[in-house]
């Protein structure tokens, strides 16, 4: 059974072949298998920790492509649904050298929006110690109700939940609405990962520890936020810090934040549950994180950027800190 599980959207990115041009004037795309969750998952099986999947697609060659490419890492798919429906979900994205991305979808309704409550599966969540989520899977319905159903068997059962907001508004009617629903998980998670990008939107607050003062507030016990180049911040309400990124020549950010959180994961799941980190260890998991991250910018696309625990140990070996 796996350590963790990841439950969300699992899509085809079809990525730009240019960096920072709109999608309207873009001369072509290269298709890779995409998906926050399901990244996060393939990044854990990389790292070397047991991980699962929970999620749809649909009953095409998408589909089956995208079931291939968590099987081959090592991720269990034995909870990948197929719908019978709906088509895999589609984006197309726009890279920018800033590290931003312009993205639209094709999920009208996508396979992964039916994942249903009555999909989830009660002794294979608490099989697990950590459970990771997204906001993708709150933005419609039956996705929703069943992420929530998830959460909620999760904490029963005493699993670690991590949440990444992932904030994308193309997909929501109504920020107002999407801003709700985050806020609805965020009491029921133990780590928040947010990036600086969406922070004001989500935190509500232009200072660090201000907002992460505010959710930790609301139930969490450790908050992170990734900053790009800059490395990430943390604060679990008693050590905080800034700990720099690394320098490195980037290829396609995409995915970053994903090897980021799987790397983090791995370092926290080593402490019992309910243990504060001391913070020589959180600034310890936080470097780790970073180093991982700035790894998976070195190739194009996310899963086969994303690092094995080998590379991140070369990494940090030959690379110091900005």
């Amino acid at each position: 059974m796996p350590r963790v599980i990841c439950l969300g959207e699992l899509l085809v990115d079809f990525v730009s072949t240019e960096p920072d041009v709109p999608l309207s004037e873009l001369p072509g795309f290269v298709g890779a298998a995409g998906g926050a969750p399901a990244n996060v998952a393939v990044g854990l099986a990389k790292l070397g920790l047991s991980a699962g999947f929970i999620g749809k697609v649909g009953a095409d060659p998408f589909g089956e492509f995208l079931r291939q490419n968590l099987a081959e890492p090592g991720v269990d798919t034995s909870h990948l649904l197929t719908a019978a429906d709906a088509r895999t979900t589609l984006a197309f994205i726009a890279t920018r050298s800033d590290g931003r991305k312009d993205i639209c979808f094709y999920r009208h309704p996508g396979a992964d929006m039916l994942l249903a409550p009555e999909d989830i599966d009660p002794d294979y969540i608490r099989s697990a110690q950590a459970l990771h989520i997204g906001s993708v899977s709150l933005s419609r319905s039956p996705a929703r109700e069943a992420t929530v159903r998830a959460v909620d068997i999760a904490r029963d059962a005493g699993l670690l939940i991590s949440f990444d907001p992932n904030w994308r508004p193309t997909l929501w009617d109504d920020p107002a609405e999407g801003h709700r629903w985050i806020w609805e998980l965020i009491p029921r998670a133990h780590v928040v990962k947010l990036a600086e990008e969406e922070w004001e939107f989500v935190a509500g607050a232009g200072s660090l520890e201000e907002g992460s003062r505010r959710i930790l507030e609301a139930g969490p016990e450790l908050v992170i936020v990734t900053r790009g180049p800059e490395g990430c911040y943390f604060d679990d309400g008693v050590s905080r810090e800034q700990v720099p990124g690394f320098e490195v020549d980037v290829v396609d950010t995409l995915g970053a934040g994903d090897a980021f959180v799987a790397a983090a994961l791995s370092r926290l799941l080593e402490k019992p549950r309910g243990q504060r980190l001391p913070r020589e260890a959180l600034r310890e998991m936080a470097l780790w994180a970073n180093a991982a991250g700035a790894l998976a910018t070195l190739n194009p696309g996310v899963i086969p950027a994303l690092p094995a625990e080998a590379e991140v140990e070369e990494f940090l070996e030959t690379h110091r800190p900005r």
